[in-house]
């Protein structure tokens, strides 16, 4: 393997592709760069591989990547390790694209003395299916919020703005309860429709709207009353519920 060139010193996309050569020829395939526009391929038989090689990960070269399946169903990308850690959720989410691209990720490493590669992912099929089993619980707890909430009170793509929860949506119905009729027990509340979360929610008092005034008997606090004016269209929404017609 080459020398690592000075950490100031620019690197080229070249500068991939010598370690990633010996590799595939010390694996007995014949390795040839540029080649119809592929930056490398290797052959060993019938089997083609296509690598495509790129300073930083970007969506150009998956695009590329992805046309070069044409070709091959054995395509790689090759980038220089990233500076940041190769656990972190950046590294997975990044990792999660690839394999549902079906491609595969060859990471070169410049070290103090060498220059070696290391293939992350070999291309292979995604099987969604499992995919989708693996993460049951998290489309189930995607229908329960969806679930929870009684109408569409979020702008989507929104960034640094309170965003309407169904946790949310029942703190506030137990505070409309509160308003309309004094104080209650999380019983009472729970029979007006609160759920079976109505107990939590108040002992974990996470807006401060809820006042203990003592063991089982709860009232809405001057927050909960001022900031319940925000919320007008779910204080109607809940206002007319035919279980809020009438103390339980």
């Amino acid at each position: 393997m080459k020398a690592m060139k000075d950490k100031n010193e620019k690197r080229y996309e070249v500068d991939l592709y010598t370690p990633i050569q010996h590799y595939f020829a010390g694996e007995g395939y014949e390795v040839y760069g540029e080649v119809n526009h592929c930056d490398m391929i290797a052959v060993k038989d019938d089997e083609l591989i296509i690598i495509e090689l790129k300073l930083q990960l970007s969506v150009d070269l998956l695009i590329q990547a992805t046309k070069r399946q044409r070709l091959s169903e054995l395509v790689y990308i090759a980038i220089p390790q990233p500076k940041y850690s190769l656990r972190s959720k950046k590294w997975k989410d990044i990792i999660h694209l690839i394999r549902r691209l079906e491609l595969g990720l060859i990471v070169v490493s410049f070290q103090k003395n060498n220059t070696s590669m290391d293939i992350k992912i070999h291309p292979a099929p995604f099987d969604r299916v499992k995919s989708m089993k693996r993460s049951k619980k998290k489309r189930e707890n995607l229908l329960t919020e969806m679930k929870g909430r009684h109408g569409d009170y979020n702008v989507g793509g929104s960034n640094q703005t309170k965003i309407m929860t169904a946790y949310k949506e029942n703190c506030i119905h137990i505070a409309c309860c509160l308003e309309r009729f004094g104080l209650l027990s999380p019983k009472d509340l729970r029979q007006m429709g609160t759920g079976e979360k109505t107990l939590s929610i108040l002992n974990k008092n996470y807006y401060g709207w809820f006042d203990r005034i003592r063991r089982g008997t709860y009232s809405l606090s001057e927050a909960g009353i001022s900031e319940l004016k925000e919320y007008p269209e779910l204080v109607t929404y809940y206002a007319n519920l035919n279980d809020l017609s009438k103390k339980v």
